[in-house]
């Protein structure tokens, strides 16, 4: 009877059978047995699993539709393995990393060793099932993703990596490569609008990296739907791109913290523009312009904001804008713990910050919110 059923249903060369062929593939690579039947079990009823260890020859010959990898990056043998595989992860559309200790080195590695979604490693069996899944459809998993992560979310996402890992580790900050990133992503913008940008980078990245990535993109928006000038708008994206550097000082579990933070972790938190500033002040390609934006980008016209409390003739227009998109992207990011604010919703609050913000400016920002 053995070999009947075998007959039946038999073989591919990779040892998944037929009938499991017919549901999408995923590859789980772990550095531990325990950790590979753990994630399997997760993943089983859903997709056809192939599993192996990361101290194991790679032997999958197909391209499966997502990889997950649960590995301990502080280990050398485990990067090195996965960089062994590297050409491979490249082909998966969805790359997750599941993380034992999500400080930012640890993120900024796995970014960089082609993570699309980084995510920590106990993370829930709704929650991993659903990164898997296609967003548009939440009962089916991993169609085709047209709008899957390309160059410029990749470039981009890597950039903020290596600026985070630059100010953790205190490692020479690659500003040309976060302008070029910057670049990519308006060219994406210019080419596909905001709205594709904003549904890709929620889909594939979440926490700090998904903020500055969505921030940049409503800059770059905000400064095309102004007609500001190609130089302007190169200012107005690294300006972006490095608004939030300072926050690779504050630790993880604040700055994802699920709910409204105390007395101590919200002055820990206002540390950062000033953190981020005294951490470019010194680098030569950082110009005034970029160094005011990342000190200020929290100030209100009424001089309620922090660090300086600055009042309105001495905030830039480059700040407001900023300001703007720096406090849209917030509110429409995607967090797990919490639904996604509709982007009429966002803008009614930007209108509703009466002498904070620049009525002429949020006016303006209305078709960017709403319509672009």
């Amino acid at each position: 009877m053995q070999n009947a059923r075998t007959i039946q249903n038999p073989v591919n060369r990779d040892g998944i059978r037929e009938t499991e062929a017919a549901r999408p593939l995923v590859q789980v690579l772990a550095d531990t047995s325990d950790k590979l039947s753990g994630i399997r079990s997760i993943l089983e009823e859903r997709f056809t699993v192939a599993g192996e260890r990361l101290d194991a020859d790679a032997k999958l010959s197909q391209v499966p539709s997502a990889i997950v990898i649960r590995a301990e990056l502080r280990d050398v043998d485990n990067i090195a393995a996965i960089k062994k595989r590297a050409g491979k992860l490249a082909k998966a559309k969805k790359r997750i990393f599941l993380l034992e200790h999500t400080s930012h080195v640890g993120i900024s590695q796995a970014y960089a060793l082609g993570a699309t979604l980084v995510l920590p490693a106990m993370v829930t069996r709704t929650r991993l099932l659903a990164a898997l899944s296609d967003p548009a459809d939440p009962a089916s998993a991993l169609s085709n993703d047209p709008a899957g992560p390309d160059n410029a979310v990749e470039a981009a996402a890597t950039a903020i990596a290596s600026m985070f890992t630059a100010v953790t580790l205190g490692q020479p900050l690659d500003v040309d490569g976060t302008k070029e990133a910057g670049r990519q992503i308006a060219d994406r913008i210019t080419q596909h609008g905001l709205s594709e940008w904003l549904t890709t980078v929620r889909r594939h990245h979440e926490g700090t990296y998904q903020h500055c990535l969505l921030v940049t993109g409503v800059a770059i928006d905000f400064g095309l739907s102004l007609g500001v000038r190609p130089a302007d708008l190169e200012r107005l994206y690294t300006a972006a791109m490095f608004h939030d550097i300072g926050k690779a000082q504050i630790p993880l579990a604040i700055l994802d913290k699920p709910g409204r933070l105390d007395p101590e972790e919200r002055a820990m938190i206002e540390t950062h523009p000033a953190a981020g500033y005294d951490f470019l002040k010194n680098h030569d390609k950082i110009t005034p312009e970029i160094l005011d934006a990342v000190r200020h980008h929290h100030e209100y016209l009424d001089g309620s904001g922090y660090p300086d409390a600055l009042c309105a003739e001495n905030i830039s227009d480059i700040v407001r804008i900023l300001t703007i998109s720096d406090i849209f992207a917030a509110l429409i990011e995607h967090r797990h713990y919490k639904p996604t604010m509709p982007r009429t919703e966002a803008y009614n609050i930007l209108c509703g910050m009466n002498g904070k913000l620049e009525k002429v400016l949020v006016s303006s920002f209305k078709q960017v919110a709403l319509t672009r």
